[in-house]
């Protein structure tokens, strides 16, 4: 008699998710990636991505994160609507545009007197992941390297926590002449805390919901 350890496990049935799901997890994970957003910029941190890239701009043209995040996104959605289809595309647009409307509010909803850079590193590097990781199981991105992210891990089984975090250590290179040692090196951290976030939940096959 065959041990029951042995036999094959039965396939789950994938559930599609509502529309009121997939708004719910893009206004909440753009809102959590915005107050992350705040938390960094509080302590003139950098995170990885178009994101990071855009904030890098910020800090040293003074010109708003929101309008910079918004606009170097562009490009990208040419690679989207090619090879992630336009549904993709449009909830992707529409999640780059809610975090650069919240990063500009969020500033206004709440105050901060006092902000750890340790402290900020850690809960804005899990803000970001988490939010990410919301958008990312409902089938949006973030712009920019989310997008071609999550494209080499559905088609070529790349891992995307993985890249981005090699992207990301990239771009945190870049911003040597910039930020000080200690923004940088907490920084390279955040990221790690990002990125390992993405690598450990977002696995394919770990989650079934599909949008």
């Amino acid at each position: 008699m065959a041990d029951a350890a042995s036999s094959p496990t039965p396939a789950l049935p994938v559930e599609r998710h509502r529309l009121y799901e997939d708004a719910l997890a893009m206004l909440l994970g753009t809102l959590f990636i915005a107050l992350g957003m705040l938390m960094y910029t509080k302590t003139m941190l950098l995170t990885g991505g178009v994101a990071g890239a855009a904030l890098l701009l910020s800090y040293v043209t003074r010109l708003d994160f929101g309008a910079l995040f918004f606009l170097v996104n562009v490009p990208f959605y040419a690679l989207a609507w090619k090879r992630m289809g336009w549904m993709f595309t449009l909830r992707t647009a529409i999640a780059v545009g809610l975090v650069a409307l919240f990063s500009r509010l969020t500033g206004g909803w709440i105050g901060v007197e006092r902000l750890d850079p340790l402290y900020a590193t850690v809960i804005g590097g899990g803000l970001f992941g988490t939010g990410m990781l919301m958008l990312f199981r409902h089938r949006t991105g973030l712009g920019g390297i989310n997008i071609l992210a999550l494209y080499l891990q559905e088609r070529h089984g790349v891992r995307a926590g993985y890249f981005q975090l090699a992207v990301d250590l990239v771009i945190l290179a870049a911003a040597f002449f910039v930020l000080a040692p200690d923004q940088l090196l907490l920084s390279v951290v955040g990221a790690v805390i990002v990125n390992l976030l993405l690598a450990i939940n977002h696995k394919p096959g770990r989650y079934l919901g599909v949008s």
